[in-house]
């Protein structure tokens, strides 16, 4: 048992080591799959919302942008955890979002893309 937990302890530490250790200048490479839709100035939004100070964010909180009820009801702020689901599959993470993406399958590019979006302040 107690070798378990050991191994589960090493596990946790890599992925919250990964996590940290994205690479900004290919997330900033990833993000061009999302610039159709989103910029990174502030108080200029596309289709969808500006992602300048999206980490720290309340989920739907721009007054200037019109959300789905799914994105205003939210009730989250942008952390790691929340953009990392909702990059992953954005209709399984919050059902009723009219976000299009069907998501980042490879872990390093949403890693890179999540350390990217925490420079946008």
């Amino acid at each position: 048992m107690k070798e378990i937990l050991v191994a589960v302890a090493i596990v946790v530490g890599c992925v919250q080591t990964a996590v940290a250790e994205g690479d900004t200048s290919a997330g900033q490479k990833v993000f061009k799959r999302c610039a159709a839709c989103h910029a990174v100035e502030d108080g200029k939004n596309k289709v969808g919302p500006t992602m300048f100070g999206v980490v720290g964010r309340q989920a739907g909180s721009l007054e200037d942008y019109k959300y789905s009820d799914a994105m205003q009801d939210a009730g989250y702020s942008w952390d790691e955890k929340q953009l990392a689901g909702l990059l992953a599959a954005p209709r399984k993470h919050l059902p009723g979002t009219k976000m299009a993406f069907s998501g980042l399958k490879r872990e390093g590019q949403m890693t890179d893309l999540i350390e990217y979006l925490k420079t946008l302040n």
